[in-house]
């Protein structure tokens, strides 16, 4: 069956989400690897009776599951692009997956906070040597994973630098697992830090402690997650220079926009809608040639007015 050809006044409502964002190959890579550690430190663990192991293997384990949720999300978004159901395709899905994960954060940042707790209430043995090496193991895979992730965001077709007025967009599903991989190489880091100061100086108390530390930053990262991905669910209007270069493209000719709305509907692309009065009102297609590409407006309603109309 042959896809019936859209005439000019037609568009897709893609937007480029049917293509493997280069994200989602990121995360799978991952999770493999993070899955591969898991099961070898939770068979471990139960082999020889090292909770150290098994803890770990567990918490690695919850992580997984974080990562499989952004994984999904990237999958979800690509396949059902073309769904008609979606008003402006799949793009929300990315930031939806990213709030997922950022309140996923919150709440291993409450059991660590739990757990830190109860163990400066009453302390167990600590098993100083295997834990070391458990923690080593952990920030070695941790920092492989953060490599292959390559940080928190990348540039978007269409996004130009700051003399063009437009940024990076974030890709927010893969921030959400990069900070989920960076809470792990952390937790490693303060683990290792307070394991050797309860060795060789009996600073045991050291341990619940950097853990509470591991938690406040995991929080503040969630917290910073949340309130990004929050605003792109929400609607909340594009950042101020992407809603005044829309505005200046559109004010020419003595032509003045009377309202404009500029909303995120995927990582880098927007959706527009306004509202003109013009002495001279051009046809609604002139209007929309003049926001230039770099702008990242993939869907633009333009309404015109004739000036001393009633509007």
């Amino acid at each position: 069956m042959t896809t019936p050809r859209l005439s000019p006044l037609e568009h897709e409502h893609t937007f480029g989400q049917e293509q493997v964002r280069p994200g989602e190959r990121r995360t799978i890579v991952v999770i493999v690897i993070t899955a591969v550690m898991m099961v070898v430190e939770i068979v471990a663990g139960l082999a020889f009776g090292s909770m150290a192991l098994l803890a770990d293997g567990l918490h690695m384990a919850s992580h997984a599951t974080a990562l499989a949720i952004t994984a999904f999300a990237y999958i979800y978004a690509r396949r059902h692009a073309a769904d008609p159901r979606y008003t402006f395709g799949t793009g929300k899905v990315n930031p939806l997956g990213g709030f997922t994960g950022a309140v996923l954060l919150a709440v291993f940042a409450v059991m660590m906070v739990y757990e830190s707790v109860h163990r400066l209430i009453r302390p167990v043995e600590i098993q100083f040597d295997s834990a070391i090496a458990v923690a080593v193991i952990g920030l070695l895979v941790n920092g492989v994973c953060a490599v292959i992730l390559g940080g928190h965001g990348h540039r978007h077709q269409g996004a130009s630098d700051e003399n063009g007025g437009d940024h990076d967009h974030d890709d927010h599903n893969l921030r959400a697992a990069y900070f989920h991989v960076i809470a792990d190489a952390l937790t490693s880091v303060l683990a290792i830090g307070a394991l050797l100061s309860g060795k060789y100086f009996g600073w045991g108390w050291m341990d619940p402690v950097m853990g509470i530390v591991g938690a406040m930053l995991i929080t503040q990262w969630s917290i910073g997650l949340i309130r990004t991905t929050g605003a792109v669910l929400l609607d909340r209007q594009a950042p101020p220079r992407v809603v005044q270069r829309v505005r200046k493209s559109l004010e020419k000719d003595g032509d003045r926009v009377t309202d404009l709305h500029v909303w995120s509907i995927g990582p880098g692309i927007y959706a527009a809608e306004a509202a003109l009065v013009a002495t001279q009102p051009a046809e609604p297609g002139e209007y929309k040639r003049r926001v230039p590409p770099e702008a990242g407006i993939v869907h633009i309603t333009v309404e015109v007015h004739r000036a001393g109309e009633g509007v």
